[in-house]
C-alpha cells in the first residue's frame, strides 16, 4: 500500500503545502539527505492549535496538532521529493510551547512519531529530540522539522 492509500484507510489526507514564511526553502536537499523546514499545525492555510500546551491546548489536542505537523511534513515530501524516492525518515526535532507546569511532551510528540510509522512503516522509524520553547511563531503550540534519506537521482 502506498503512503497515500494508507492515509485514506486511517481517514486522513495530505493537506496543501504551505509556503515559507521567510527567506528559506521548505525542502532543502543535500546529496541524499532531504531537510524539511519547520512545519506548523496549518491545515490548508488555516492556523490551528494556537496557544500553550497545558493552558489553551490539552495534551490530547497537542497530539492532534503534532500529527497535523507530520501530515504537513509528508505533504512537503510528496510534493517536492516523491514517496518513491524515500529511503527512510532519519530524525525529527519537535518544538512545543508549554504552560509553566505542563510536562507531557513525549505524549504530544507521539502524534508525529505514530503517524510516520503508520504511513511509512519501517521507513518511518526515527530518532527524535523534543524542545520546550518560550514562543513559537503565530502562537502555534507545536512545530516539527524532519530529515529523510532519499535515493540518489
Amino acid at each position: 500500500m502506498s503512503p497515500i492509500e494508507i492515509l485514506k484507510t486511517i481517514g486522513l489526507q495530505l493537506p496543501n503545502i504551505s509556503t515559507p514564511g521567510g527567506s528559506y526553502v521548505s525542502v532543502n536537499i543535500r546529496e541524499n539527505i532531504a531537510y524539511i523546514a519547520i512545519q506548523f499545525p496549518i491545515l490548508n492555510e488555516e492556523f490551528k492549535f494556537q496557544g500553550r500546551l497545558g493552558n489553551e491546548i490539552s495534551t490530547e489536542d497537542g497530539y492532534k496538532a503534532m500529527e497535523l505537523c507530520a501530515l504537513n511534513v509528508l505533504a512537503q515530501v510528496n510534493k517536492k521529493i516523491g514517496f518513491d524516492k524515500v529511503v527512510g525518515l532519519n530524525h525529527i526535532d519537535a518544538y512545543f510551547q508549554p504552560s509553566k507546569d505542563w510536562d507531557e511532551s513525549p505524549k504530544v510528540v507521539d502524534g508525529a512519531s505514530d503517524l510516520f510509522v503508520k504511513v511509512l512503516k519501517e521507513k518511518g522509524k526515527h530518532s527524535r529530540a523534543i524542545f520546550g520553547v518560550e514562543k513559537l511563531p503565530r502562537n502555534f503550540s507545536v512545530g516539527l522539522t524532519a530529515s529523510f534519506t532519499i535515493k540518489k537521482s
